[in-house]
C-alpha cells in the first residue's frame, strides 16, 4: 500500500464518550469551566485519543431542543478540530439553555475559550 499524506500526518481523531462511568469519571476528576453557551468538563490523559461527550439536560427543553443543541455542540467540536490542535483528553460538553439559539459564533468562541481556559488547546 502506497504511502500517503495522511497516513504521515500525526493527527489525533476524535472518540466519542458514550457509557455514563466514562461521563461521571471526567466529572469527578476532571475540571471544569462554564462560559455563557456552554459548560466544558475535561479531563486530560496519556492516551493520544481525543474522546468528547455531548450531553442537554431536561432543563434544555424538549427532546427536538436538546437533540439541537447537541447537534450544534458537534459541530462546533468537528469545526474547532479543523482549525484548532487540542491536547489528548477526555472532554464533555454540557448544553445550556441558550445553546440551541445562540450566534454560531458565540458558541465557537465560548467553547475556545473554555479549551483555552483548560489548557487543552495546543498553542504553537
Amino acid at each position: 500500500m502506497p504511502n500517503t499524506g495522511e497516513q504521515s500526518l500525526n493527527i489525533i481523531k476524535p472518540g466519542r464518550l458514550k457509557k455514563r462511568p466514562e461521563f461521571l469519571c471526567v466529572a469527578q476528576n476532571g475540571r471544569k469551566w462554564v462560559s455563557d453557551t456552554v459548560i466544558v468538563q475535561a479531563l486530560e490523559t496519556n492516551r493520544h485519543e481525543i474522546r468528547f461527550g455531548f450531553t442537554a439536560t431536561k432543563k434544555i427543553g424538549n427532546a427536538v431542543t436538546r437533540n439541537r443543541a447537541k447537534r450544534r455542540m458537534r459541530a462546533a467540536v468537528d469545526y474547532l478540530m479543523t482549525v484548532e490542535k487540542i491536547k489528548s483528553a477526555d472532554i464533555v460538553l454540557i448544553a445550556r439553555d441558550t445553546t440551541p439559539t445562540c450566534e454560531w459564533e458565540d458558541l465557537i468562541k465560548n467553547l475556545k475559550w473554555c479549551l483555552k481556559r483548560l489548557d487543552l488547546l495546543d498553542n504553537f
